[in-house]
């Protein structure tokens, strides 16, 4: 499941994560990969030690946990902190599968859902499309600015060149709290039904039904 959320982010936070992005350091995007990754990653990342790097990330997750529309299609448990990841005229990103686990050796996330927010606005750069391979095809994705991506960590993925410009987003993983990306289609297809019924007849014995669907296939999916 692709999931394209408008407006994620505020135009002030957009121009807040520019603004502190242009004042941190950047450095090779390869200190992050994984051992695979790192033979076809090419792009730069906001450092560790930046003195702004929390303020960045605190942004980034308070507008996803905001966002409805997030929430339907991730249904996050826990949201790592974001990257904050650039390329420059020749940069990209060849094809790669997140890697399953993150985080410490005593704190490990699983990454069911893998999370890009388009910081700069698609006309500031040429190419830099994310190609997501997907069971029914390649699809590319450029959004405009403050928009979010969200789709399956397992998917084979990657980062075409950029060519002219420059292209700033963050990127980020989630724990769901139902790993199994069909159960979360069914979920929110079910949540897509619930919610119009409540609309035409709030009271209607369907209306209940589908509340009661929803509620027990989360209860039956959730994993805490």
């Amino acid at each position: 499941m692709i999931v394209i959320i408008p407006d994620v982010l505020t135009e002030q936070e957009q121009q807040q994560l520019k603004t502190l992005a242009a004042e941190a350091p950047f450095v090779d995007g390869k200190e992050t990969a994984g051992f695979r990754a790192k033979l076809v990653k090419n792009n730069e990342q906001v450092s560790k030690t930046a003195a702004n790097k929390k303020k960045l990330q605190e942004i980034v997750v308070t507008a996803l946990n905001r966002s409805a529309a997030f929430r339907r299609g991730a249904i996050p448990h826990h949201i790592r902190p974001p990257l904050i990841s650039r390329y420059r005229p020749g940069m990209t990103y060849g094809a790669h599968v997140d890697d399953a686990l993150m985080g410490s050796a005593n704190s490990r996330d699983r990454t069911d859902v893998s999370v890009t927010v388009f910081i700069n606005d698609a006309t500031d750069y040429e190419g830099g499309e994310l190609v997501i391979h997907s069971p029914f095809g390649v699809q590319e994705v450029k959004l405009p600015a403050r928009y979010a991506v969200v789709y399956p960590s397992g998917t084979l993925h990657e980062v075409a060149e950029v060519t002219k410009g420059e292209r700033l987003v963050a990127v980020t993983w989630v724990q769901s709290y139902v790993r199994d990306e069909r159960h979360r289609q069914f979920l929110s297809d079910a949540l897509d039904v619930r919610d119009k019924l409540h609309a035409l007849d709030p009271k209607s014995p369907e209306t209940d039904k589908a509340f009661r669907l929803y509620t027990n296939l989360l209860r039956m999916w959730a994993e805490t």
